[in-house]
């Protein structure tokens, strides 16, 4: 359906007090198949609710009221990790510093070429992409470790720092056949096609084995 892939398209947010500049890019923009949608200020955007698409903040470093720099830091604040390139026409190096140093992906100084823009932007929403995709991942391995038990977690985290069902058994006090029912379980339940594959698992997860645990070994 075409209101579908208008959904899912990539959207480019600008945010510049110059009417004829947000206009410019619009088009720009809009030239190569992007959405575009213009602020402004920056509260203008904040007062309105970021679609769950890929995409990035085309940002002025200096707006009236809220700066493009002190934007970045309450978009931090807030969580929002979208990708942010600054421009500016009076760029100099400790701003450009600051703004790369606090998570920008490019700073480009006016006048600018489209191309660079252009450039700029689909590198922000290619990383905006995967960071989603990730997200995702993770998301997904978050519900399948809360859909095991609590004695389930507590040996995933055994088994994937290296302990043989044996060590396992003689540690908790099970039978060896009762850690295997367990860890056949563990592995279907997470889908894992491997016990490498369970090790990456827990790595993303960050699951450790406890200290408490360690010590008694």
């Amino acid at each position: 359906m075409p209101n579908e892939a208008s959904e899912l398209q990539p959207i480019v947010f600008v945010i510049d007090d110059d009417a004829s500049l947000r206009n410019a890019l619009t088009n720009l923009f809009r030239s190569v198949g992007l959405r575009a949608e213009v602020f402004g200020s920056a509260p203008e955007l904040l007062q309105s609710k970021l679609p769950d698409v890929p995409s990035c903040l085309v940002l002025d470093v200096r707006l009236p009221g809220l700066s493009g720099l002190d934007f970045q830091a309450e978009l931090s604040k807030a969580n929002i990790h979208i990708p942010i390139i600054f421009m500016t026409g009076h760029g100099d190096i400790p701003m450009t510093v600051r703004a790369m140093k606090a998570g920008a992906v490019d700073f480009l100084t006016k006048p600018f070429r489209d191309q660079d823009m252009l450039d700029a932007v689909a590198g922000a929403i290619e990383r905006d992409r995967e960071r989603r995709q990730e997200e995702k991942v993770l998301s997904e391995l978050r519900s399948r470790f809360a859909s095991l038990t609590p004695r389930e977690q507590q040996l995933l985290a055994l088994v994937t720092s290296g302990l043989m069902n044996k060590q396992i058994a003689a540690e908790i006090g099970l039978a060896e056949i009762t850690v295997k029912i367990h860890r056949g379980s563990i592995m279907k339940k997470m889908s894992a096609k491997s016990l490498a594959d369970l090790v990456r698992m827990a790595e993303l997860l960050e699951i450790r084995r406890p200290k408490s645990e360690r010590a008694q070994t």
